[in-house]
């Protein structure tokens, strides 16, 4: 029953994750760094805090009351992760949701399933490293998975070039404003990058989430004083980003233009930050029943795909191309997928 919940609670997630960005479509005169703070406000500080009230006693006391290395390193992480998240948000803009994700959110289960096992390899850090891994059966599935998924990668990235060549630019800024190939490819790696560091985040601040289980939080709910450290880590890497680019654009204005619907602004930021941060309220809860190995993180990620695919074919972002740049990117999100099954199945074996 319990690997159950935890699928549902990993798909809830995931379709949450998928759809964010939704919100933001909606958005008018406003420049994209100030839509993308005003959201930021609401994920990364205000809903957290909501969450974690309701369901951990005295939580701030936890987060005051931790090891200080136990806090560097969650809220260090939470910086580092704020780069992905910040990168990913780049990644819809010049590739838009269907392929953006699927290339960045592929990356981000590569270096997730990567890099841990690396860094144990050359810091001698207790754990699986790269070497055992590479010598156990699930191991070697796990090795699979990833070099099926940079096989899927290569197809998606095909495909890409090939919508630009067919395209005229008038016809795929019809769908995506400020598609760019090369631009879209280099921020999806580094949100690739960078985004695993969420996962890390978490298994740095595992002593509050104890902390929260013993005075009495029901354990389903204990990351989400975990989530609140790591959030405000990510928030200090976009906020002084998109106040750059604020001075930058000359677009500190936007926040008070009476040109723009600010009403309507307002509240489609608020629910896109809402909806991006219940893809970790509910996966928090999915890795209280799985466990928060890297198939928490691999599931999470599967489902992240198929939804972002979904709603990228229902904005037509692949409209006006070829049967065969269709078949192309189709196969490529299809192998990912299995990349990412495989990759699951290779840490099962090895859980």
């Amino acid at each position: 029953m319990g690997a159950i919940l935890g699928l549902l609670f990993h798909s809830l997630g995931g379709f949450a994750s998928g759809s964010f960005y939704i919100p933001y479509r909606k958005i008018h005169v406003w420049s994209w760094e100030s839509a993308w703070l005003v959201g930021g406000v609401f994920s990364w500080l205000i809903v957290p805090i909501v969450a974690a009230y309701l369901t951990i006693p005295d939580f701030m006391r936890i987060i005051q009351q931790v090891d200080s290395g136990v806090f560097f390193w969650t809220f260090t992480f939470g910086v580092l992760w704020g780069i992905g998240g910040l990168t990913f948000g780049l990644a819809m803009r010049f590739l838009g949701m269907s392929l953006g994700m699927s290339i960045a959110l592929s990356l981000c289960s590569i270096f997730g399933a990567l890099v841990p096992p690396i860094y144990r390899e050359f810091s001698g850090v207790s754990g699986d490293t790269i070497s055992h891994i590479a010598g156990s059966t699930g191991g070697q599935v796990v090795l699979l998975g990833i070099l099926v998924c940079v096989f899927g990668i290569y197809l998606c990235g095909k495909a890409g070039m090939m919508k630009e060549n067919e395209l005229s630019q008038e016809q795929k800024q019809e769908t995506i404003k400020e598609f760019s190939l090369t631009k879209g490819l280099i921020v999806a790696t580094i949100s690739g990058l960078c985004s695993a560091c969420f996962n890390f985040g978490i298994e740095a601040g595992k002593d509050m989430a104890a902390a929260a289980v013993a005075k009495g939080c029901d354990p389903l709910f204990q990351n989400n004083v975990i989530f609140i450290v790591v959030l405000w880590g990510g928030f200090l890497t976009n906020f002084v980003y998109c106040i750059y680019l604020n001075v930058k654009n000359s677009s500190f204005g936007d926040y008070a233009d009476a040109a723009a619907p600010l009403r309507m602004n307002y509240t489609f930021a608020a629910v896109a930050g809402t909806t991006w941060f219940l893809q970790f309220f509910f996966y928090g809860m999915g890795e209280s029943k799985l466990g928060n190995g890297a198939s928490s993180w691999i599931l999470h990620m599967a489902t992240i795909i198929l939804t972002s695919n979904f709603w990228g074919i229902y904005f037509k972002e692949w409209k006006g191309v070829s049967k065969q740049t269709m078949r192309t990117v189709i196969t490529g999100i299809i192998v990912i997928l299995v990349s990412v099954l495989i990759v699951g199945l290779g840490n099962s074996i090895s859980e």
